[in-house]
């Protein structure tokens, strides 16, 4: 975590559904927190080298305090665990400020899907709808009632009556039917969804099947997908600002041997889902990795997330 942190206190640590606990972060020096709008996460330092993104859920006209949910993950890499069983309230840690790839577009109608742990960002973009007066609708799909967080909140909402509850081992009634609810939605819809990648997957292709552009689907993933790393090649890469070419070996990162020569580029989850990372590439083809970059981040604007994407050809110049 670079040089912009922010020092913040855990007000509030509270069990929120089955496996999930909110913290409430407020600033240490009394003074406002950044603005954020619906969509942002955070970097989290939950202890020194083990920083993590969270997406931030209260309402984003909120500048006295940001609400993070966190899933108790077993097999995560270690993050979630360490949130439930060490932070405590009253702690003070280090956050950075917000940032936002995943941001509400301007549009006529908005259909937002929520998977279990994912409702926190669509969460945030419901109040931001619904403050706003935007056409809306929501659809939170979770394995239990237990694990469903924030149904109390969403309940005692002005936009209840908007959010439609999913639950697994509920009736058949009650449960999603992804094609029907998509087939009924305008042509000019914007679709908004966050979860596990199988549920994003889901709900996605489903989208495409139907003929949604990609323009109008938007998703934002909290895991990386499994990359097949197999066939992995050494390349080169270019510092602009130096001219010094480097050797990125088939099993080592850019980041990684650019850091080893003291080139410091801001790193965070190291898997292309944050965006903290993102460099230009000035020559060269990427092989993008990453799950933040839109199309035309890519193609057009020449973005790229050095922590886990590679290269096609023989020199990437980036710059930095």
């Amino acid at each position: 975590m670079d040089s912009t942190y922010l020092e913040v206190r855990i007000a509030r640590k509270a069990a929120e559904a089955l496996d999930i606990v909110t913290l409430e972060l407020t600033s240490t020096s009394g003074e406002a927190l950044p603005a954020f709008s619906a969509g942002s996460h955070i970097d989290v330092e939950i202890r020194p080298g083990l920083v993590r993104q969270y997406s931030l859920c209260n309402d984003p006209t909120e500048q006295h305090r940001y609400v993070i949910g966190v899933l108790r993950d077993p097999v995560s890499r270690g993050g979630s665990i360490a949130v439930h069983d060490e932070l405590q309230e009253g702690q003070t840690i280090r956050i950075s400020p917000p940032r936002n790839h995943f941001p509400l577009v301007q549009a006529k109608r908005y259909v937002l899907f929520a998977g279990g742990i994912g409702v926190t960002p669509i969460l945030c973009m419901a109040e931001r709808l619904a403050s706003s007066g935007a056409d809306f609708v929501m659809h939170y799909s979770s394995r239990s009632p237990e694990r469903a967080a924030f149904v109390e909140r969403i309940g005692n909402s002005a936009y209840s009556g908007k959010v439609h509850l999913h639950f697994d081992d509920g009736a058949a009634e009650q449960k999603l039917d992804l094609a029907a609810v998509l087939a009924a939605e305008p042509a000019d819809s914007h679709l908004y969804v966050c979860g596990p990648g199988g549920y994003i997957d889901f709900v996605t292709n489903t989208a495409r099947a139907q003929g949604w552009s990609d323009e109008r689907v938007h998703f934002e993933y909290f895991a990386a997908k499994a990359v097949d790393t197999s066939e992995d090649q050494r390349f080169e890469v270019q510092v602009a600002s130096s001219g010094k070419v480097y050797v990125i070996p088939a099993d080592q990162s850019i980041v990684s041997v650019l850091e080893a020569d003291g080139v410091e580029i801001s790193v965070s989850c190291q898997q292309g889902i944050c965006g903290a990372c993102i460099t230009r590439v000035l020559d060269g083809q990427p092989d993008h990795r990453d799950q933040v970059l839109t199309d035309k981040e890519r193609d057009e604007e020449n973005w790229f997330t050095p922590c886990c994407s590679r290269s096609q050809s023989p020199r990437l110049v980036l710059d930095i």
